[in-house]
């Protein structure tokens, strides 16, 4: 059985750092210790800011440490659409920043001295299927009208043949949480105060100043960087134009038949390769099987699929790792980056749309820019202010009815909830326990966990996540553990837990 974590988490040496014990003044207060934040922090302290961290976990620990570890401006059928969406300009500084992004971590490697097996490797968007060629061929197009390094080809290093696949050269993988490692320790060496298991609750902008509100203490500064993933500040208005999606990861040692370059297929279902070392063993990685956060596709049968897949097609010796991840998918697929609306000292980096590693590097180079006073030629994409086109107010339309439709069914089916007696070890879900209705989890040594099923963001009703034991909102995204607790925002305040009276029969 593999283990149930993340491969680099679990194969990383990362630094610690205590929780905030007093109030601290700052120039820039960077809240979310990602690839995001932490870049952002070392590009600011560079510029001769002081910086102080606050990352609720462990920095590097969100999503930036359940990544598939790809450093690429290919992103799926991504540049066609673009430029029919948002214009050839926008999409042109898209691509141009995701390019550029590889080439600031490559250099931020050598800079702080990164020991993240970081690896230049082809990217190939394939299919074999004759109905999806045309797609590549549109996605060609715009890719080389965007001076982006791809061609058409049929050679691949895959152990199966293709119909036809898009290589982008200048690509590259590396170990991300190995890399967030070595960020981290560059900022404590050169005196950014970096503090964690210290979760932000608001950000109050007054006068000359803004001060972060932790559990633990206040932070005061001259500008804040919200950097969470999604920003927990409603006042942006972010929960409603990006919408949560989970995708899931394995790690597999190969016997043979190893990788080069790294894939992903064209169409539906996705199944995203890349190469994978542990120590003298290599491997795979291969990540799919994505789906809207808090639906009843949460299931172990994502991991048993991705298995599947992978044993089909290549020498598997042992499944070692699973883990999954979450991100957010903004509208208009371009990420919201720069000042939030109605602010003036606060800046926010969010919707990735699973491209975190170039993105949040891309966010790290506008924002640094922002808050020195200078003006970034990126921003006209990005811009998180910007409000869309008549295209994109439908799409939010469709997307907040869902959220409401979740709203009033989900608080209609609490009525229908069954007796927590009836759960079995290791089952969880909305149930009845003495009158009320709860969200119940009974462990595999018949301990039950107990806890109010109503979101502490906006009151929806969260679902039971059976693959990663966890309650999941499928209105905006945030996630708990079986005690209440945040794993994932916008929420900032957990789950009430509630004693229940258990029949034992």
């Amino acid at each position: 059985m593999s283990a149930h974590r993340s491969v680099w988490l679990a194969t990383a040496d990362h630094p610690t750092f205590a929780p905030l014990s007093a109030d601290l003044d700052v120039d820039v207060a960077v809240v979310g210790g990602g690839i995001t934040g932490l870049t952002t922090a070392l590009l600011l302290q560079r510029n001769g800011a002081r910086v102080a961290v606050i990352e609720a976990g462990r920095v590097g620990g969100g999503t930036t440490g359940h990544t598939t570890g790809k450093v690429s401006s290919q992103h799926g059928l991504k540049y066609h659409d673009l430029i029919r969406s948002a214009g050839e300009p926008k999409a042109r500084i898209y691509a141009e920043a995701n390019q550029q992004a590889i080439s600031s971590i490559r250099r931020l490697v050598d800079e702080i001295g990164a020991d993240c097996d970081l690896e230049m490797a082809p990217s190939f968007l394939y299919t074999t299927a004759p109905d999806e060629v045309a797609d590549l061929e549109a996605e060609h197009e715009a890719a080389t009208r965007l001076g982006l390094p791809a061609s058409l080809t049929t050679d691949t290093d895959l152990p199966f043949p293709v119909r036809q696949a898009l290589r982008f050269d200048d690509q590259a993988h590396f170990h991300a949480s190995r890399y967030t490692a070595a960020l981290a320790r560059t900022l404590a060496e050169r005196g950014v105060q970096i503090v964690e298991q210290t979760r932000a609750m608001g950000v109050e902008e007054e006068g000359d100043a803004v001060t972060v509100k932790t559990e633990h203490g206040d932070v005061r500064a001259g500008k804040v960087v919200i950097a969470t993933l999604l920003p927990f500040l409603d006042r942006g208005g972010f929960f409603a134009k990006a919408r949560p999606k989970r995708a899931y990861g394995i790690a597999a040692v190969l016997r043979s038949g190893f990788l080069t370059g790294m894939h992903m297929t064209a169409g539906s279902p996705t199944r995203s390769t890349r190469p994978w070392a542990d120590g003298d063993r290599r491997g795979i990685i291969v990540v799919g099987e994505d789906h809207e956060t808090g639906t009843t596709d949460a299931t172990p049968a994502r991991y048993g699929a991705l298995e599947e897949w992978t044993r089909s097609h290549f020498d598997v010796a042992s499944f070692e790792y699973r883990w999954s991840a979450q991100d957010f998918i903004p509208a208009d697929d371009i990420p919201y980056i720069g000042r939030s609306p109605r602010s003036t000292r606060t800046f926010v980096a969010t919707g990735f749309q699973k491209w975190g590693l170039t993105n949040g590097t891309v966010a790290a180079e506008i924002l640094a820019d922002l808050l020195d006073g200078r003006d970034h030629p990126w921003l006209e994409a990005f811009d998180a202010t910007r409000i869309g086109d008549p295209s994109t107010f439908k799409d939010l339309a469709m997307d907040n009815l869902k959220v409401g439709a979740h709203f009033v069914g989900d608080r209609i089916a609490r009525l229908r909830a069954g007796s927590i007696d009836h759960l079995a070890p290791g089952e969880g879900g909305i149930v009845k326990a003495g009158g009320d209705t709860v969200g119940a989890y009974r462990a595999p040594d018949g301990t039950v966990h107990a806890v109010s099923v109503t979101c502490t963001h906006l009151g929806c009703t969260v679902k039971w996540n059976s693959a990663e034991k966890s309650w999941d909102c499928p209105c905006h995204g945030s996630r708990f553990d079986c005690d209440g607790a945040v794993l994932d925002g916008p929420a900032v305040r957990p789950l009430s837990q509630v004693e229940v009276q258990i029949d034992q029969g």
